[in-house]
């Protein structure tokens, strides 16, 4: 008669053993698809090596590569009040506001 041996209480049986990689793989799942739930996207105003510019007397913009100077009717915005994401405190804030020619501040005419 074979001899019997005692197993450590932690041995898992092949059935147990698929049912646990299930379990956690369902786990990982979970974690992947819904860790990052409380992370916010913010997308870019320009892409690496570009600043962004604005029209001058609008509120339109555009991005241009950092060893160009701004297209005819562009003009960098104010040092402080560049955007750096879409819609973060500046991007709104140049939704209504713009540069005249001489460079000041003042409200868009096309404002919403």
């Amino acid at each position: 008669m074979p001899r019997r041996t005692n197993r450590a209480a932690t041995a898992f049986r092949p059935g147990r053993a698929r049912i646990i990689a299930a379990a956690l793989a369902s786990a990982a799942a979970v974690v992947a698809l819904g860790g990052c739930a409380g992370v916010e996207y913010k997308e870019d105003i320009c892409s690496s090596g570009e600043y962004p510019v604005l029209s001058v007397g609008g509120t339109g913009s555009a991005c241009v590569p950092d060893k160009e100077e701004p297209p005819a009717g562009f003009a960098r915005y104010p040092e402080g009040k560049v955007p750096q994401q879409v819609d973060d405190k500046w991007d709104v804030y140049w939704d209504t506001h713009t540069l005249d020619k001489d460079g000041n501040t003042i409200d868009a005419p096309d404002a919403r």
